[in-house]
């Protein structure tokens, strides 16, 4: 086996950074996965906003950087989004990283970047880590179609709450949750949407990453689930389409026909229930008496 080399023995040459708010996406685990136009970015940054200015700080020393260092958590995000308006405007270089991972994502920022979007000054992604892309790829369940739901609540009723309503969502789900909550909200999760595959996916990128697969039945008893350590990603296969019975069809027929005739009530049923347009027209006209 060839030994490594540290860098690639070419590369693009970096281009002149200009003025703007860059969201530069940082490791989530793995200092290795720092990109070169993300170095380039915070190399050049008059000003960088920061989730944890300390862990900022030891993240720009590993790679010989420094930088001015402002704090931009939930509580500081109105203060650090007039501070990068008035700093763009002067045509600085302001960089906004979150601890780990792409900024935004379930991560402080988001008041920062809508309120520079709103001044009408320049944003760009610096693409990079993301946990979210990260689980998805290593889950083994179909990434076509995917809907983040970011963290659930924290209490068991109010977290089944919200799993009902991604319930019939078409969509593979993608949920954050910490090690204390993980088996409590697996437990949830099998009882609302039903013995569906999933994985969960902690430590990514990390010495002990882990991808455990099986359904949410099983993983909710899974030792490995028992609490575990790390940042957790929890990736769950869509639902299966749901047939709608006869009652809800001739339901949902009687309340569209007191709207419409019962050629778009048909229509208008077809398209919600997912079914075929010419039993229900001719079930509306059984019902109306023709």
């Amino acid at each position: 086996m060839s030994d490594i080399s540290p860098f690639p023995p070419t590369a693009p040459p970096p281009r002149r950074v200009a003025s703007g708010l860059y969201l530069v996406a940082t490791p989530i685990g793995n200092l290795r996965d720092m990109t070169l136009r993300a170095l380039d970015v915070l190399a050049a940054a008059d000003l960088v906003l920061a989730e944890d200015t300390r862990v900022t700080a030891k993240l720009l020393s590993a790679y010989g950087l420094k930088a001015k260092l402002e704090r931009c958590d939930d509580h500081a995000s109105p203060r650090a989004a007039e501070m990068a308006i008035e700093r763009v405007r002067e045509g600085a270089v302001v960089a906004l990283v979150s601890d780990a991972g792409t900024p935004l994502v379930s991560d402080p920022g988001f008041v920062v970047a809508r309120a520079v979007i709103a001044a009408g000054l320049p944003v760009h992604p610096i693409p990079g880590p993301s946990s979210l892309l990260a689980a998805l790829c290593i889950a083994g369940l179909p990434a076509d179609r995917v809907l983040f739901a970011g963290f659930l609540p924290t209490k068991s009723g109010a977290r089944r709450t919200a799993l009902e309503e991604v319930r019939t969502a078409r969509q593979t789900l993608v949920f954050f949750e910490s090690g204390p909550r993980l088996a409590d909200s697996l437990a949830d999760m099998a009882a609302v949407l039903g013995p569906r595959p999933a994985a969960v996916a902690r430590e990514l990128t990390k010495m002990y990453e882990e991808c455990v697969r099986g359904s949410l039945a099983d993983l909710a008893v899974d030792p490995r689930c028992q609490g575990p350590k790390g940042e957790i990603v929890i990736v769950v296969a869509p639902g299966e389409m749901e047939v709608a019975s006869e009652a809800d069809a001739d339901a949902a027929l009687a309340e569209a026909m007191t709207r419409l005739p019962p050629g778009e009530a048909a229509a208008e049923v077809s398209k919600a229930l997912n079914l075929p347009r010419k039993p229900l027209y001719k079930r509306a006209l059984e019902m109306q008496g023709r």
